[in-house]
């Protein structure tokens, strides 16, 4: 029989939703688009056929319903990997814990999600136009959150990530990089739609992602040795701020996971479209279809 989970390592509210998602599972649907903005997740429900319920709590907003016969659920996450350490334990938990005994369910049971992140980014390879859909085969974090947990080799490429270090003179002070590729079924089914690339996750939006405001960065040459890594053909396409975590998570938790990332600030060029909903809206009507049909 599997270990108690102690109720202070697993909270359960009282109507018998998870603590930070307020979701029951039985709410949950084994596809889960993840999206950073609330407003967002609302905007993909929009698109179903029929919403069964609704959940809000903080910045996780949540809806399950139908679309063209397949059940989803769409979340907001917030921003940045710590809260994707929420997100994916506690969607694993509503799929995989019972409740009832606070016990992981045997295999037989157990669930595999799909998920599928829809975000926002920063190109930046000049070649990556505004509105561009990229597909992250391999997510790399600079967040450190995957080093916390025991296992991490087994689903990370090791030789990206010393290829990563040696070539970017990594500094010892930063948090140790990961790669993790994505699901290759996912990969795959959105291999016409968008470029594949190395999306890298960042802990911070200005100074990890090699911007500068008012405060200078530690190295001057940050951004360009990021820029010109290239390993076997895969170089650096894009930054963000949570698909590491969730590549890497579900990895270990035995979920399949994917990230696809609209283009809306050209690094290489200095420039940025904030009237970026077009593109977003596309972005959202192409996954919706490949998931679906």
């Amino acid at each position: 029989m599997s270990t108690f989970i102690s109720p202070s390592e697993l909270i359960i509210n009282s109507d018998g939703s998870v603590f930070h998602l307020h979701l029951r599972p039985e709410q949950l649907a084994d596809t889960v688009i993840l999206v950073g903005d609330p407003d967002r997740s609302t905007l993909i429900a929009s698109h179903f056929d029929r919403i069964e319920s609704s959940t809000a709590s903080r910045e996780f907003r949540s809806h399950t319903g139908t679309l063209n016969g397949v059940r989803l659920t769409v979340l907001s996450t917030g921003i940045g990997c710590d809260n994707i350490d929420i997100v994916m334990t506690e969607l694993d938990a509503l799929a995989n814990v019972d409740f009832e005994t606070r016990r992981v369910k045997p295999l037989p049971e157990r669930r595999s999600l799909r998920i599928v992140r829809l975000g926002t980014s920063g190109a930046l390879q000049e070649d990556i136009p505004f509105g561009a859909m990229i597909m992250a085969t391999v997510s790399g974090g600079l967040d450190g959150l995957l080093n916390f947990y025991a296992d991490r080799e087994r689903v990370c490429d090791r030789e990206l990530e010393e290829a990563f270090v040696r070539q970017t003179r990594w500094e010892e002070r930063w948090a140790t990089p990961y790669f993790v590729p994505n699901d290759p079924e996912l990969v795959e089914r959105f291999s016409d739609v968008a470029i594949r690339g190395l999306t890298l996750s960042a802990p911070g939006f200005f100074g990890p992602q090699g911007r500068v405001v008012r405060l200078p960065l530690m190295r001057a040459d940050y951004i360009e040795t990021i820029r010109q890594f290239e390993h076997e053909g895969l170089r650096v396409t894009n930054f963000e701020m949570e698909s590491s975590a969730i590549a890497g998570l579900a990895a270990l938790l035995g979920h399949r996971a994917l990230t696809l990332c609209t283009v809306i600030v050209q690094r290489a060029a200095g420039d940025s479209r904030p009237d970026y909903a077009p593109f977003v809206q596309r972005m959202i009507e192409t996954a919706l279809e490949k998931l679906t049909l």
